[in-house]
């Protein structure tokens, strides 16, 4: 197995290498501090999988994860993430993620992931799966506005709080200007947040450009 862990803090790659090569000692573990360098490993090494953080120094939130998926669509992907609200685990399956563990679950649960996107499956963990029914079933609400939107609507979303600009946006998502703009009137319709200023500040209120 070769896997790529992309994670910025030492002590977490440390850790979870060390799982990792316990459980299966000819793994080939390629780490990476930054989004950048991992995308930088895709291009020139072959992998089974990836683990990703969600609070990278170059990425923020979400956005890696797009990031990620688009560059190798077929690579499964882990996501280790400090968030275990079910609505912020089922936007990430959407965005492309395989799985999704929080940091503070146990390490059966992390190598359970593992084998399971390793075997072509997905993985979240229990409680996060009961929370996910609730969503999807209706027996919770949606908590937030920006749960009404679709995946693409969602992206357009983090990268206008990024900051891009709509030809910036356009290039990354390989869409006209002319779509990105109506994303982003559908952004502000059924979010009723009216400017870009308002979906930037709603974006760093909810924590959705970070793990912090």
């Amino acid at each position: 197995m070769r896997l790529l862990l992309v994670e910025d803090h030492p002590l977490m790659r440390l850790g979870v290498a060390g799982l990792v090569k316990k459980e299966w000692p000819d793994a080939t573990i390629v780490e990476s501090p930054k989004l950048e360098h991992g995308l930088l490993a895709l291009k020139t090494d072959r992998f089974d999988l990836v683990l990703l953080d969600l609070s990278l120094p170059d990425a923020r939130g979400l956005e890696g994860l797009v990031r990620m998926h688009r560059a190798a669509p077929d690579l499964p992907i882990l996501i280790l993430s400090m968030h275990d609200e079910a609505a912020y685990a089922s936007r990430a399956l959407q965005l492309g993620a395989s799985g999704y563990v929080t940091k503070e679950h146990t390490t059966s649960e992390l190598l359970a992931a593992i084998s399971a996107l390793r075997a072509g499956g997905r993985y979240i963990s229990r409680t996060l799966a009961a929370r996910l029914a609730e969503v999807l079933t209706g027996a919770e609400p949606p908590k937030a506005p920006h749960d009404r939107l679709s995946p693409q609507e969602y992206r357009v979303m983090l990268l206008i709080a990024a900051g891009r600009s709509a030809g910036e946006i356009a290039e990354t998502m390989s869409l006209s200007v002319k779509t990105v703009g109506t994303y982003r009137s559908r952004i502000i319709e059924k979010t009723g947040l009216e400017n870009t200023a308002a979906i930037a500040r709603y974006c760093l209120e909810r924590g959705l450009l970070g793990d912090h």
